[in-house]
């Protein structure tokens, strides 16, 4: 580890404190008269900004179930849009071509995190004991079940059309316009972001984190010393389903919507290459790895525009491609990841 890395992990700085005083700082600043607003120009950044925390948030309860624990789940963006769709049909008002039952926005966020923990907890107990392969095949198809299930029934969700009229309680504070409510709401996504990450690093650090990192090792052995795996990992899956249900919520409380197509499979990939990247099991490294595949996705979205002749459709999958060679090369020569241990991953760099 290198000189600067070792001072930044020793830096007397808890992360949970510092998530708690921004969230604090973000709620004082979202009530007061105090506003903010961006140039025009600068509002994809604030977009983008805004989906890399509610990512992160996935990140770091993806990053416990397979990093620390060795769980391959290929289905987060599944309780990403349980919660987000939970929390919309209890918050819609008069949707169109939907269910909306018009509570506030504390119930919706309440059900998303209780629904997505719900499935968590079903697809947990009922997977758990699959080999590593036959997990990953699983979590996936329940993602394509639940995208089906939003498409199929229409009369609830609405459908390819979505599920409108959903509160937008952070934009609600303010009414001097978008660009304010966007850097209101990047600085509570962010607060939350950073309380979530101290959370799980904790979590990571701790005893409990030992326990996991050793029952990625050999379960079997771990079993032996008198732990008791089987319910070790149904509690990290269930806390990973929890915090993913959260981020949809705040989705779709930001949009004041719900649609199948903010719960694609774009967002597996999305989470699971940044982790990758980083290098699974690294707190901090599966962050920047997040960070640095959607910053490239950012800056190559402004490319299209110096290539009029092919299409907005057409360069989103080269872009694509671009992004599954960036893993394969990843994996070809450094499949620990940016800043992650080979040692611990088991894996040959």
């Amino acid at each position: 580890m290198s000189a600067p890395t070792t001072r930044l992990e020793n830096l007397p700085i808890d992360a949970v404190h510092v998530g708690l005083a921004l969230l604090v700082l973000s709620i004082v600043f979202v009530l007061s008269p105090l506003f903010v607003q961006p140039p025009s120009g600068s509002f994809v950044f604030f977009e983008v900004g805004v989906l890399f925390f509610l990512y992160a948030m996935i990140l770091v309860g993806l990053n416990l179930q397979f990093g620390h624990a060795g769980l391959v789940n290929f289905g987060p963006v599944a309780f990403f849009a349980v919660g987000g769709y939970a929390a919309a049909i209890l918050t819609a008002n008069d949707p169109f071509q939907a269910v909306g039952l018009g509570f506030p926005w504390p119930v919706g966020v309440v059900a998303a995190v209780l629904a997505a923990a719900a499935l968590g907890v079903l697809i947990g107990v009922s997977t758990l004991r699959l080999r590593d392969d036959f997990l990953a095949i699983v979590t996936l198809a329940v993602a394509e079940i639940v995208h089906g299930l939003i498409v199929a029934f229409r009369d609830v969700t609405g459908g390819t059309v979505g599920l409108t009229s959903v509160p937008r309680p952070i934009a609600g504070t303010t009414d001097v316009g978008g660009g304010a409510a966007l850097v209101s709401t990047i600085i509570v996504f962010a607060a939350l972001a950073v309380v979530f990450y101290g959370v799980f690093r904790r979590l990571s650090a701790s005893p409990y984190g030992r326990v996991l990192r050793a029952i990625r090792a050999d379960d079997q052995v771990t079993e032996t010393l008198g732990k008791r795996v089987f319910r070790y990992k149904v509690a990290v899956f269930v806390y990973g389903a929890a915090i993913a249900g959260l981020a949809g919520a705040l989705l779709v409380f930001y949009n004041g919507a719900a649609a199948e197509g903010f719960f694609t499979i774009d967002v597996t990939v999305i989470v699971w290459v940044g982790m990758l990247i980083g290098g699974a099991g690294n707190d901090r490294g599966v962050i920047g790895g997040l960070a640095i595949i959607m910053g490239f996705q950012l800056l190559t979205r402004f490319f299209n525009d110096a290539i009029p002749f092919i299409t907005q459709d057409q360069f989103a999958s080269i872009r694509l491609m671009f992004v599954g060679l960036l893993l394969m090369l990843i994996i070809r020569y450094r499949p620990e990841g940016l800043w992650g241990d080979a040692d611990r991953l088991g894996v040959e760099s």
